[in-house]
This record gives structure tokens, sequence and C-alpha cells, in this order.
């Protein structure tokens, strides 16, 4: 084999699309600043125990592991920022009040998550801490939303569920980890005669509301069908009303709801989301409620926060313009050597033409030009 051929699901990033997605970059963390979000940059590589405590079977299974040749200890290329943006609050900055972190950064996936997956995402994440109020959803919602904006992608729809439905439902009933597993695996994939088969021996009314529950996706409809036919159990109302409130502050999007959403389902404890683009085939960004993420760091804060892929984004919006540039001629001349300088400076782009390269295509749209006039250098529009 070549020794230029890269694995699979692994690729360079060429000019245009890295240069937009570094635009990208720039703009959701400009986006999260606006929010109050500051910036952490947590390592590539960690203890696996550090990196993988309390991740879950998913997780542990998504990350690549290697020895440390310093320590001999087994360590872990992350596969998700977020155990790590979790440590920092609760071990390093240990704050009492709330706190507001975001982050951009590759992670690394053993296995792609879809058949055109990259196996090396360029995660960008806000997550907030200290908050166990419904405020807490709505701002990361609010500035997920704000994100895609400010990437220009054009009527996001936004779907809504809870993970405390399915919680309150399988409460106190006493199911090996095999059971529970297929049991949410048909949940996920709406598959009733399964359910139907695994929910068999269990409380008639538990077993209807799993069954009801596969039903429950579409529009606001939905809430008011789910007071109706879901079993009054501790829990489930309040998990509704918070889902109405929620779609109650979104405005300019299409907000849908699906009650039996799992995706991962051993993670989010509350309220969860997420944003599709038109005639996309999966979601751009994904959020929710967490409150149990800092628990195995000693510290089991209230937290929400989203995460999303620069590379899949950068595919669903539209492409940016070129950058403007002035061209310049390659002279070894003081005065046009000042006069490019300056014009870089204050921040314009001058790109010189190397001899014999003039008429060659670059990342830039030169508009303009420098040009010589009674012994000046001048910027001219061409």
């Amino acid at each position: 084999m070549s020794a230029w051929v890269l694995p699979d699901h692994i690729a360079d990033v060429l000019p245009s699309e890295a240069r937009h997605i570094e635009e990208l970059r720039r703009d959701l963390l400009d986006a999260a600043r606006c929010y109050g979000y500051e910036l952490v940059m947590p390592p590539l590589l960690e203890h696996l125990e550090s990196l993988l405590t309390g991740a879950g079977v998913a997780l542990d299974l998504q990350t690549f592991k290697l020895v440390d040749q310093l320590s001999g200890r087994m360590m872990g290329l992350r596969a998700d920022s977020t155990p790590q943006v979790s440590r920092i609050d609760a071990h390093l900055l240990n704050r009492s009040g709330v706190t507001r972190l975001c982050y951009c950064g590759p992670v690394l996936h053993t296995l792609p998550a879809g058949p055109h997956a990259t196996r090396e995402p360029l995660q960008f994440g806000a997550e907030i801490y200290g908050h166990a109020g419904l405020e807490a959803d709505i701002e990361v919602l609010t500035l997920a939303l704000d994100c895609l904006k400010a990437a220009k992608l054009e009527n996001p729809s936004v779907d809504l569920a809870d993970a405390r439905l399915i919680k309150a439902m399988l409460s106190g009933l006493s199911l090996g980890a095999t059971q529970l597993a297929a049991l949410y695996a048909a949940l996920a994939v709406k598959d009733s005669p399964e359910l139907a088969s695994l929910t068999r021996d269990l409380p008639a009314h538990i077993r209807q509301g799993l069954l009801t529950l596969v039903q429950l996706y579409g529009d606001a409809s939905v809430l008011d069908e789910a007071q109706k036919t879901l079993p009054p159990l501790p829990g489930v109302a309040d998990a509704l009303q918070n889902l109405k409130q929620l779609a109650s502050h979104l405005s300019g999007v299409r907000v849908t709801f699906d009650l039996a959403d799992l995706r991962g389902y051993a993670y989010y404890t509350g309220s969860r989301f997420a944003i599709y683009a038109p005639g996309g085939s999966g979601a751009l960004a994904r959020g929710g409620r967490y409150d149990q993420v800092g628990a195995v760091f000693g510290r089991n804060r209230p937290a929400a926060g989203f995460s999303l892929d620069l590379k899949t984004l950068v595919s669903a919006v539209p492409a940016r313009p070129l950058q403007a540039a002035i061209r310049a001629p390659w002279r070894n001349e003081p005065t046009l050597a000042g006069a490019i300088a300056s014009l870089r400076s204050r921040g314009e782009v001058v790109v010189c033409e190397l001899p014999g390269h003039e008429s060659e295509v670059d990342e830039f749209h030169c508009d303009r030009e420098l040009v010589e006039s009674a012994g000046q250098w001048l910027v001219q529009t061409i």
C-alpha cells in the first residue's frame, strides 16, 4: 500500500474546507463568548481511568488506548470532551456558583458514527454548570441555535425529548442489564412488536406506557397526547411541562418531539435536543441536561450543554466567499516592501506574485493590486 494512503475515515482537510472550518470555529467561539462562556483547552491524551471513569461502555469502545512510555500506565485519546470539561469544573476551577465553559478541539473515534463520518471530528461544545433550573436548558439550546445561525445555517429544526420519561416508567423495576439494553434498543428504533415481547411480564400500566411512548412523535400535539395516555407516574408530568416551556422559548424554528428518543440514554438526566438541517440525514448538534456527569469526580453539579462537529457542519452550510486580497509584484525594492508591510499591519491580505506564476489561482480573491505611480505604490481596484 502506498505510504500516502490514510486510514479509513481519516482525511486531510484541504485549503478551501480548512479555511471555512477555521472561520466557523472563530465564529462559534465568539458566539459562546458573547454568552459569557470561557474557553478551556483540555488535553487530547489522558490517563485512561481519568478519561473513562463513569463514561459508560459506549465511550470506552470509541476510545483509542495506548501505553504511556514514561509511566507504563494506560492512556486514552479522548473520544468526547465533556468528561474532561466536567473534571475541569469539579477539580481545577471548583467554583461555588455558575460556571460557563466552551471548547473546540479534535476527538478521535475507533469507529465512525456513520458510513461517511470521520473518525477525527473537530468537536465544539458549550456547557453550563451549577444551575438546576430550566433557565440553563433554555440558554444552551438558544446558544446552540445562535451558533448555527452564525454558521449561516438556514431553517434549522429542533427535536426535543426528555430522558426522565423512560426512567420514570422503569423506576423500581428489577431488570437485568441485558433485558434493559434490549428494551432501550427496541424503543430507539420504535420496534413495537419486539417491545411488546420484551415487556410482556411487566406491570400492565408500564407495558402500555412504553408501547404508547413509541407512537409519541411529531408536533406540539404530542405533548397533549402524552398527558392523556402515559401513566401518571412521578416525574412524567414535570418532564412534559418542562418540554412545553422549553419549546415556548423557541421562535422562528420548527419544533418537533420524539418522546422515545433514547440516544445517549445513560448520559442524559433531563431535557435533550437535536438540531437538524433541512434535508440532512443526521443531527448537526446534540445537547441537553446531564446532571450526574461530575459525580465521578466527587462533585455532582447540575450541568447542561451541547456539542457539534465542525467537519460535519461545514458540509451543511453555504460555502463562504474567498477573502478579498491585494495582489502585489515580487521585487527587491525597499519602497514596495514597505508598502506591503504597511498594508499587512492594517490586516490586509497581500499576495505577492512570484516570477512565472502570475496567473495561478489561490485561496484568495485578489480584487485589488499594488501599482507603482510616480515613485509611490498605490492600491488600485482590478
